[in-house]
């Protein structure tokens, strides 16, 4: 619970915010919405992509690390390779990690901050290690390189607990109870013509959208962070929902995600209005 601890009072320093702030607004405004953002989200992947390129340079570098320790030279051209390799990955990597801590805020985005710092100096090291390797200071190189593991392994842990602890990445409503029957959620005349409305079922909530006589359904709770879809603005000709907290989109006929920062669809529901109720049903 130690290393919990420290997480938690890296989450309580405000000074943080000086640098964690202006940062992550460059970094908004560098990414800014559209193709690039949807790109580095994982936006078709079904979830965020910074997690799947991580194991390509924590993986070359740990190699990279274990043929010195176990090789001590006789696998410098491998060495080398892994370094190079883990080097360049880390650079998509990195982009990726910026695009999603760029949408948390408070504590996350202080933890996010020192996380980052811990991979350009890791990163830093492991160049510098290739640098001196390629230059005939093979020991110099290791030394470098296993400064460089250290420093990447106390920053996993802090991009571990930003997932497993406060939740960074994951789908805010995979836990949500859907109806797989067919449920009443509110009486037909309470929704209007193109205006969107919440509904609740079970602790589950639901977005309506009543449009040319048809009735859409998806889940209220926006998949990124949890921001309620039903205060954001609807575009009634694409038949779209833009989430009010970071800007998701996502299509009201089938819950898709047309823009990121989300990955993760949202639950599409049947609809249908029986006896002046609208029922509802999660879409098979």
């Amino acid at each position: 619970m130690r290393l919990h601890d420290v997480t938690d009072r890296l989450e309580k320093i405000d000074g943080l915010d000086r640098v964690a702030a202006p940062l992550a607004a460059a970094a908004k405004k560098a990414i800014g919405p559209g193709r690039r953002k949807d790109a580095l989200s994982g936006v078709g992947l079904g979830h965020p992509l910074h997690p799947v390129l991580t194991d390509i340079p924590i993986g070359a570098f740990t190699g990279a690390t274990l043929l010195d320790l176990a090789g001590r030279g006789a696998w410098e051209p491998a060495v080398e390779a892994l370094l190079g390799a883990g080097i360049l990955a880390a650079l998509p990597t990195a982009a990726s990690g910026l695009a999603d801590w760029s949408d948390t805020f408070g504590g996350e985005q202080r933890v996010g901050v020192v996380h980052a710092a811990g991979n350009v100096a890791a990163l830093t090291l492991f160049g510098a290690s290739l640098v001196a390797r390629r230059s005939g200071s093979t020991g110099l190189g290791r030394m470098l390189g296993l400064a460089g593991m250290g420093l990447l392994a106390g920053s996993g842990y802090l991009g571990g607990h930003l997932t497993f602890a406060r939740g960074v990445g994951v789908n805010n409503a995979f836990n949500e109870t859907k109806p797989t029957e067919w449920t009443p959620v509110l009486e037909d005349a309470e929704l209007a013509e193109g205006k969107p409305v919440r509904a609740e079922v079970g602790g589950t909530a639901i977005l309506l959208f009543r449009t040319n006589g048809r009735i859409l359904a998806i889940g209220n709770r926006c998949s990124h962070a949890g921001g309620p879809l039903d205060e954001g603005e609807v575009d009634p000709d694409a038949l779209c929902v833009t989430c009010p907290w970071h800007g998701s989109v996502f299509h009201l006929e089938d819950g898709e995600v047309v823009h990121g920062p989300a990955s993760v669809p949202q639950t599409a529901y049947d609809v249908r209005s029986e006896s002046g109720k609208i029922e509802v049903r999660a879409r098979p």
